[in-house]
C-alpha cells in the first residue's frame, strides 16, 4: 500500500478567454483525512481537479502532489488514483477488460485487477460488458479503476452521485477506511449533505475562489438540532414540551424545538396524548452557512 502525501495549490488560476474559471486558489490536502471539495455547479472544481491531474494547463499558479506536477510522477497510476467521468468507459468492454487495458498502458501486474473490483463490490460483474452496467455500478468501477494501482492519493469528483442509500453508505464508510490508511482523500461535491458525514474538512469554493476551508464544526459552532413540531392543539402541544424541558420557540406554523431529535419530539407528543400536524428536521445551521457561502439561497 502506498502513503498519502500532500496535495498542494498554489495561487492557482485557469482562465477561457474571458472567463475566469478559477482564481488565485491555495489550499492543501494531507494524508490520513477525507477532504470534501465542496461548490455549486459551475464553482470550479472539476476544472480544479482537472489541473491536478494534468489535464488542463494552469494559467498561473502550481497545483502539486507530493511536491511534484502530474506531469513528473515517475508511476502515476501508483501515486494518485482518479476518478472524473462515471460515463468514460468503452460500453462493449468488460469491467474486468477495461482494467486491464489500464494496467497494461500503466505496466501495472495484470493480477491487480481482481482485488481492485473486490474492493468495490464489482467481482460478481466482472465479466459482464459496461453498456450493462447503472450509473451506481459505473460509479463503483471508476473507483475501482482509482484503487488500481493501489495509490497513496485519491482524487473522486462527484463519486457519490448515481448510487442508491446502501451504496451512500458503503462509499461513506470506504473512504473513511483508506483515510485510516494514510491515504490522502479529495472528494468532490456540490451538496454538503452528500459529504458531510464522511469527511474531516471541506474545502468549499464559489465562482472560482475560496470561501472556506476547515473542519465542518466551523460551519456550525453551536451544532443545534431543531425540529419543527405543529399540532391542532397547540395549547396542550406547548404544555407537553414545556413538560420535557425542551427548549422551544414559537413559530407562526407550531413550534421550533432546539437540541432535540425529532423521534424524541414525536415521543414527548405521543406520551402526552397530543395529535402532531408536523415533524421535521430543520435545515441546519452548517447547511444554512454552507448556502451563505456559496451564494445559494435554496434548500439542499
Amino acid at each position: 500500500m502506498a502513503t498519502g502525501v500532500p496535495i498542494e495549490f498554489d495561487s492557482v488560476t485557469k482562465r477561457f478567454g474571458d472567463i475566469e474559471a478559477v482564481s488565485e486558489l491555495s489550499f492543501s490536502v494531507e494524508p490520513g483525512k477525507v477532504t470534501g471539495f465542496l461548490g455549486p455547479n459551475g464553482a470550479g472544481k472539476t476544472t480544479t481537479l482537472r489541473m491536478l491531474l494534468g489535464l488542463v494547463q494552469p494559467t498561473s499558479g502550481t497545483a502539486t502532489i507530493g511536491g511534484s506536477r502530474y506531469a513528473e510522477l515517475e508511476n502515476p497510476l501508483a501515486t494518485v488514483g482518479s476518478a472524473l467521468e462515471a460515463a468514460s468507459f468503452t460500453p462493449g468492454r468488460t469491467a474486468r477488460n477495461h482494467l486491464r487495458v489500464y494496467a497494461q498502458a500503466a505496466r501495472l501486474d495484470a493480477s491487480l485487477v481482481p482485488a481492485a473490483l473486490e474492493k468495490v463490490g464489482l467481482a460478481d460483474y466482472a465479466d459482464r460488458r459496461v453498456a450493462g452496467y447503472s450509473l451506481g455500478m459505473r460509479q463503483r468501477l471508476g473507483l475501482a479503476f482509482a484503487l488500481l494501482g493501489d495509490p497513496g492519493v485519491l482524487v473522486l469528483d462527484e463519486p457519490i452521485n448515481g448510487l442508491d442509500p446502501e451504496g451512500i453508505k458503503w462509499i461513506r464508510t470506504f473512504l473513511r477506511e483508506l483515510a485510516a490508511e494514510g491515504r490522502t482523500i479529495l472528494v468532490s461535491s456540490h451538496l454538503l449533505s452528500e459529504v458531510q458525514q464522511s469527511v474531516d474538512e471541506v474545502v468549499i469554493i464559489a465562482k472560482g475562489r475560496l470561501v472556506h476551508r476547515g473542519d465542518l464544526a466551523d460551519l456550525d459552532p453551536a451544532g443545534n438540532q431543531q425540529v419543527v413540531v405543529d399540532s391542532p392543539d397547540r395549547e396542550a402541544l406547548e404544555a407537553a414540551l414545556k413538560a420535557a424541558q425542551l427548549t422551544y420557540t414559537e413559530l407562526r406554523g407550531g413550534f421550533l424545538v432546539s437540541g432535540a431529535e425529532a423521534a424524541e419530539v414525536g415521543h414527548v407528543a405521543f406520551a402526552a396524548g397530543v395529535e402532531v400536524s408536523a415533524l421535521h428536521k430543520q435545515k441546519s445551521g452548517l447547511e444554512e452557512t454552507f448556502l451563505h457561502l456559496v451564494g445559494e439561497g435554496g434548500s439542499l
